[in-house]
């Protein structure tokens, strides 16, 4: 989870494939933070709700206040990868790993989270956060400096009336890496959306906010209107690729067939 002198792993569920496939190489020192105290678990006892970096996507799926104030983050946890793999995953890692194809960052994108970043400088640790919307820069590659460590991921306690969604695609249900997903959150009160937040991953060299989708939506009845009008602006914010793994035709498709689901799912509510 930071560069510099050892390659820190928590989870090593990314780190290790990619090592085997040559795609990363260990440094020298290789350092494992999974049991160090303070940086895992989930404290949701107040009005910020704060996620350890070392938290197992595990620990996520089964946390019952975030079921209940955050349905989508959880929908998401519970598609990653298989359950072994949940067990290992740290959310930390799966930030760090920069991937466009991240299941934890559009559902934490929605909640508007930021991660916090630590470093030893002047004989005391300083910290910074930085929204998550501005810590991914590329495939690989986020704002963090060499000597940082991502030490959580925080967002404040939606309101009641939060509604949340996660949908994703993959040769297989779980067990693949999403060819595309798609998470909503908004405020729903009186048939129309509010605060309107709508994420999307593998559409892009990042995972995204989809600004013009949110815009189609905001202060809009939730009606078939405006769920047309929402998979419409799909085309101005996702920009896919064609690889190994779908064409980019196919993920234009996705992201509007996504679109439309989470919508009328809320809309059905």
């Amino acid at each position: 989870m930071a560069d510099g002198d050892a390659t820190v792993l928590c989870g090593g569920t990314d780190l290790t494939p990619q090592t085997e496939a040559g795609v990363r190489q260990y440094k020298a020192t290789l350092l494992n933070i999974r049991r160090i105290e303070g940086l895992g678990g989930i404290d949701a006892s107040g009005d910020e709700i704060r996620i350890g970096a070392t938290t197992t996507v595990s620990e996520i799926c089964r946390n019952a206040t975030l079921a209940e104030i955050a349905p989508g983050l959880v929908q998401a946890a519970g598609h990653f990868a298989s359950e072994q793999l949940r067990n290992a995953a740290s959310v930390g890692g799966n930030l760090c790993n920069a991937s466009p194809a991240s299941d934890m960052s559009p559902p934490l994108l929605v909640l508007d989270a930021s991660v916090e970043l630590a470093c030893w400088r002047d004989g005391a640790v300083q910290t910074r956060r930085v929204p998550l919307e501005r810590f991914f820069l590329a495939p690989r590659k986020t704002v963090m400096q060499p000597e940082e460590l991502l030490t959580a991921v925080v967002f404040t306690r939606p309101a009641a009336d939060f509604v949340s969604r996660f949908r994703k695609a993959g040769p297989r249900p779980a067990l693949e890496i999403s060819t595309v997903s798609v998470a909503l959150g908004a405020r729903l009160a009186g048939g129309r959306l509010g605060a309107v937040r709508v994420a999307m991953g593998s559409v892009a060299a990042t995972p995204l906010r989809a600004r013009h989708v949110e815009a189609a939506l905001e202060g809009k009845p939730l009606d078939a209107a405006t769920i047309a009008a929402a998979v419409a602006a799909t085309g101005e914010d996702a920009r896919p690729i064609d690889d190994v793994r779908a064409s980019a035709w196919y993920r234009s498709h996705l992201v509007r067939v996504f679109v439309e689901e989470v919508l009328n799912d809320v809309r059905r509510d």
